[in-house]
Parts: structure tokens; sequence; C-alpha cells
């Protein structure tokens, strides 16, 4: 793994159908995705090679609302084990924002890799999940982190969670759960 890239790997007590649906249909992506106190009322998902994704993150901030809207396609489909699908921002309408004015730095892709890997392990699940061009302790490994890991619902992990990204803010985040899938701590 370089530095420009973030990988977060976690075990689900559940069946690799059940976690691919978690990736791979709008309604479950949205339940989970996003960082804790987000939100996502737009999620369309055109699973299939050369579909195309389009989601809005929404969150409260001290000045309003504020949204974050991305676009992408679907680069390779190897139900339930295998998901690549390129990520990058856009407007409400899905046209690409280049990463500038977004306020990012110089030399930000405009487009990134997520390759997310799901393994059966006797009736459990594994996920790999990397994002590459994220650098790994970035606002978007956090964000990434955060994601995996969010649910008010359940205690925090320990510190000792397979997280391969530079940043281990861990603190106040808990284990995802979503239609019951929890992972494994």
């Amino acid at each position: 793994m370089s530095d420009n890239s973030v990988v977060i790997e976690r075990t689900y007590d559940a069946p690799i159908e059940l976690v691919w649906k978690m990736w791979a249909e709008a309604e479950h992506f949205a339940a989970w995705y996003g960082p804790m106190g987000a939100s996502i009322p737009v999620a369309k998902m055109d699973v299939h090679v050369g579909g195309k994704r389009h989601l809005c993150m929404e969150m409260e901030t001290p000045n309003g609302t504020m949204q974050m809207w991305f676009v992408g396609e679907y680069l390779e489909v190897e139900e339930p084990t295998r998901l690549v699908y390129t990520e990058g921002h856009s407007d409400a309408d899905g046209n690409v924002v280049p990463p500038s004015a977004m306020g990012m730095p110089e030399g930000t892709p405009e487009s990134t890799n997520v390759i997310v890997e799901l393994e059966d392990v006797d009736g459990k699940t594994k996920v790999t999940m990397t994002h590459e061009g994220v650098p790994a302790d970035s606002p978007g490994a956090m964000g990434w982190n955060m994601a995996s890991t969010s649910s008010p619902t359940t205690s925090p992990p320990p510190p000792d969670l397979t997280l391969r990204a530079k940043p281990a803010h861990r603190r106040g985040q808990t284990p995802l759960v979503c239609g019951g899938v929890r992972p494994l701590w």
C-alpha cells in the first residue's frame, strides 16, 4: 500500500451475500455510508460494468446544511466478491467538479478508484476496501474510517481494529450496524 491510498479491513458476522448488498444496493449503501452525523439523501447506483453512481452526502454544520456530491462509474462487478468504481466530486446534476473548486490542494486527482473485496471466512465476511488516490492521512481517509464504523447504537471498538491508514482517530467512533450486520471486533 502506498501513502496515497487508504485501506480498511473489517470482518462482519454476516454472510457474504448480505454484506454485498451493503455495497451494491442503494438503500443499504445509504444506510451506512458517510461519517457520523452525515446522511445520504440521494443514492443512485446502477451496479454493472459501465453503470453510473451519483450520491449526495449531507450534514449539518454551524453555517447550515452542507452537501457533498459524488459521481462515478463501475469498472468491475463480480458479485459477491469484488466491486471497483471510480469516484469524483460533482454538482447536484452529476457534472464533475474539479478538486480545486472544492478547496483541495493542487495535484488532487479529479477521479479516484475504490476497490471493495469480500471474502467468505467460515460464514462471516471479510471486507477489504482500498481507496486509491486518497492519502492515508487525509480527511477522506478519516471519513472512510468513520463510515465503516458508524452507528449510534453500539459501543466503541477496541483500539486494535484492523485499519491500515496512517490516522488512528478512533475515539468516539462505533461499529457499523446495518440490517443486523455487525463487525467482529
